[in-house]
């Protein structure tokens, strides 16, 4: 039996409980990187039939002919602010593909995929991007609305407002919860904390998601924080917290269906770490990769993408070929085009649209000045 001596020299040992936090956490693992089956209980507990493969690879896909289009139209001029999501499908796709349409999403600026996911049209999208006020419709197709916020610009905000979602949803009794994304710079945010320390002492139904893609804006984790683990963060918090390979689509999955049952039925809120990557700038506003990061670095990360493993994965089980890829790259494609006409087509704002859309009863000064534009037809 250990004596209180013994205890104490643990607790003084500083040393060791760094080592403590470095070892504890183990990652979630189900697909090696060329698409071999790890563990096949775990994807017994997906419960994902064929079918559920395949769309979660169309998601996927969907993810990556976004970036595509979106990043030529950004060269173009034709789009407005974009944050490349090249490298992360599995932890934006695969993770959205475990929750329902009664479940709110709260994005940051990089989870755009998800919020069209949900049915928010992708003219919208690019409106937004625009900063159309159009763009802040979220909607779908036929103008119903949908369970997702404005992708907040402000890094790890979402958290915030997702903790108070999700008490909303656990105090009204509802099967459903709120969950949100953040990248590894999110976590050394005030919001970050504030966020999930209040949904852990509510025990709000909220999954909050930490997209760990290494760099933040331009910082490498490495200097970003010494925390051996963003997910140990959670722990601060009292919040279960795991870590997940986040360039597998069904480990991702399979994190995501569990930590939204146990926050779905009254456990309180779960964090979960995607180690993932992002191939690309961290924006198409200037940013240069290169000044942090080095073409091999890229290039080594390029052969570890997700799209690889799930790719391999469902051809290996005889669902999926090169013909159905381009076919449904093909129809992307094909809709991205009229999503874009759509875009293309909606009237510019004016300046007086701007005022309006400030304050539900304009001001005497603001209404004069309102006059004035319009009376000038601007």
């Amino acid at each position: 039996m250990a004596s209180i001596a013994d205890d104490n020299m643990q607790v003084l040992d500083f040393e060791g409980q760094l080592k403590t936090q470095a070892d504890y956490f183990k990652t979630l693992r189900v697909l090696d990187n060329d698409g071999t089956l790890l563990d096949e209980g775990a994807f017994a507990r997906t419960e994902l039939t064929d079918e559920d493969l395949q769309a979660i690879m169309k998601r996927m896909l969907f993810n990556r002919q976004l970036d595509i289009r979106s990043t030529k139209l950004a060269k173009q001029g034709r789009f407005g602010f974009f944050a490349p999501t090249a490298g992360q499908e599995a932890s934006q796709m695969a993770s959205a593909y475990a929750f329902t349409k009664d479940d709110w999403l709260f994005p940051g600026y990089r989870d755009i995929p998800q919020v069209i996911d949900k049915g928010w049209p992708v003219w919208k999208a690019i409106l937004w991007s625009r900063g159309h006020v159009k763009g802040n419709e979220f909607t779908n197709a036929d103008n119903e609305p949908i369970n997702a916020w404005v992708p907040q610009i402000i890094i790890g905000a979402q958290y915030v407002e997702a903790a108070g979602v999700g008490l909303g949803l656990k105090k009204r009794q509802k099967n459903a919860v709120a969950y949100t994304y953040t990248g590894d710079g999110g976590t050394s945010q005030g919001d970050f904390y504030e966020g999930i320390n209040f949904a852990a002492a509510y025990k709000a139904n909220a999954v909050f998601f930490v997209q760990n893609n290494g760099f933040a804006i331009s910082t490498p984790r490495q200097l970003q924080t010494a925390a051996p683990h963003l997910a140990a963060k959670g722990w601060a918090a009292g919040v279960p917290s795991l870590v997940v390979d986040g360039n597998d689509a069904i480990a991702m999955y399979l994190a995501a269906k569990e930590a939204r049952a146990w926050a779905s039925s009254g456990h309180g809120p779960v964090v979960i770490e995607a180690l993932t990557n992002r191939l690309e700038p961290h924006s198409t506003a200037g940013d240069d990769p290169l000044r942090y990061r080095t073409k091999e670095d890229i290039a080594a990360s390029w052969q570890k993408e997700p799209l690889i493993r799930m790719r391999q994965f469902i051809t290996n089980k005889g669902i999926w070929d090169e013909a159905q890829e381009t076919a449904y790259i093909a129809e992307v494609d094909d809709y991205i085009d009229e999503q874009i006409k759509i875009a293309d087509n909606i009237g510019k704002q004016k300046v007086s649209d701007f005022l309006k859309n400030t304050l539900a009863v304009p001001g005497q000064a603001m209404q004069e000045q309102i006059a004035r534009f319009e009376s000038e037809g601007k």
